[in-house]
């Protein structure tokens, strides 16, 4: 299939891949604050260990802004253990609620309420929240107007000859809000894009271990403008296709929703 522009195309992956999946409810959390610290956990593990640390902080009743500002600091190292580089991110948390405290004096609506470019601008600066994890916040606990690129976007990318995976970030951030805006502008946004995904995979109509839908949780269901909750349903999708079938070591591309779009004769690069 051909298209015109990388802009057309990558539309048409989203329409792809929304009919697809429908909603993914990303991201899952009770709290704005709860994303934050997820964002952070996140960086060089997988979710299912991030998962186990948010776990142990919320039996220890410790998954909010006045517990890691006041926890000694050893205490939350023990408890974020399962995320991996817990001193690392213990610090960068401590760091973050310093941040907040000086800066919005604790209130994450007063550093939201801030325009997006200067609030990110705040955000990059902070030891150890590079592109990825400023947006994740942005998008996820903000509902600011910014898309993710993570490593599953640049692979997705690279292996349909869009942009390589080594592409500047701000080139692939600039590339998909292009990409989406007609979207953004059409029609107005209703909760679930298509039909729900944890309902159809209850259903049966999708393979359990090919869906990366999360139950509806009150950040999945926040209000967002259209372009956040269309950055959001994207961010998700791409997800699911990089860990279900664009895998790192083999692609399975006989099977993934976006296997009409490969340039012929590039499928056989990764099997």
């Amino acid at each position: 299939m051909r298209f015109e522009t990388r802009e057309q195309e990558i539309e048409q992956y989203y329409r792809t891949l929304q009919s697809a999946y429908g909603a993914l409810h990303w991201w899952p959390a009770h709290t704005r604050f709860e994303v934050i610290v997820g964002a952070y956990l996140t960086q060089n593990t997988s979710w299912n260990n991030v998962e186990a640390a948010l776990r142990r902080l919320r039996q220890a009743r410790a998954l909010s802004l006045s517990s890691i500002r006041t926890m000694p600091v050893a205490q939350l190292e023990s408890l974020i253990r399962p995320a991996g580089y817990f001193r690392q991110k213990a610090a960068r948390l401590k760091n973050f609620v310093g941040f907040l405290d000086r800066r919005y004096s604790g209130s994450l609506k007063r550093m939201f309420s801030q325009p997006t470019a200067k609030l990110r601008e705040e955000l990059l600066e902070l030891n150890g929240i590079g592109p990825e994890t400023a947006d994740s916040i942005l998008l996820y606990a903000g509902q600011h107007e910014v898309f993710v690129v993570d490593a599953y976007t640049r692979r997705i990318l690279d292996r349909h000859g869009i942009l390589p995976a080594s592409a500047d970030y701000e080139d692939i951030r600039a590339l998909f809000e292009r990409s989406l805006a007609g979207i953004a502008s059409g029609t107005p946004f209703q909760t679930a894009l298509g039909e729900d995904a944890a309902r159809r995979k209850r259903s049966g109509d999708v393979a359990p271990e090919r869906s990366t839908a999360h139950e509806p949780s009150p950040m999945s269901l926040a209000p967002r403008s259209l372009p956040a909750q269309i950055y959001n349903d994207m961010h998700g999708l791409l997800v699911a296709i990089g860990k279900h079938y664009c895998l790192k070591s083999k692609a399975q591309c006989e099977r993934c929703p976006l296997q009409k779009f490969l340039p012929a004769g590039r499928r056989k690069d990764w099997e």
